[in-house]
């Protein structure tokens, strides 16, 4: 997790190991990886659950938040399952599973960045399956609904711009 320093439920658990795993930081997702191996000697699944979800009108979000909704919800799925994928070859068994969403079958008004970034995280597991099912590793997508998670809180941004008067009758 991005701050496991936070964490008081996980860390009174056996074979639970807490550690730092920032999609967006290499180092931690490498370190990570190798933490796993080091403490349980295996891996032998990875949950791909990091989210980010940018809503608003696409014209009023700047670039910086445009490359993290990607940056957190593709890049990272790709990053921490490139990182794990040597370890599991080895093996030659292990499941990925990636958390992806209603939002990547479907979509809504003013959604533009985190469906786009949702139907990636529907279709690169579905191709990347040919390529690990030759070598003994499976590949699961799980697409929940309306849950009930944090979601609308921290991982929610959404972005607008009053004076780009067309856009303010759908945002209302």
């Amino acid at each position: 997790m991005r701050k496991p320093d936070r964490e008081d439920e996980l860390t009174t658990l056996e074979n639970v190991l807490v550690t730092r795993l920032d999609v967006q930081d290499s180092d931690s997702i490498i370190a990570a990886v190798e933490a796993g191996i080091n403490q349980f000697g295996s891996i032998d699944v990875l949950l791909n659950n990091a989210d980010y979800g940018a809503y608003g009108v696409l014209e009023a979000t700047p670039i910086e938040k445009i490359r993290r909704q990607f940056d957190v919800n593709v890049i990272g799925l790709l990053e921490t399952t490139k990182a794990v994928l040597p370890h599991l070859r080895k093996k030659g068994t292990g499941t990925i599973i990636n958390i992806a969403s209603m939002g990547g079958k479907v979509t809504f008004p003013l959604g533009t960045l985190y469906h786009g970034s949702k139907f990636a995280v529907e279709g690169l597991p579905e191709a990347l399956h040919f390529e690990l099912e030759a070598i003994g590793i499976r590949i699961k997508i799980v697409e929940p609904g309306m849950i009930k998670t944090n979601f609308g809180g921290s991982s929610f941004d959404f972005n607008n711009d009053e004076s780009l008067a067309e856009y303010q009758p759908l945002v209302g």
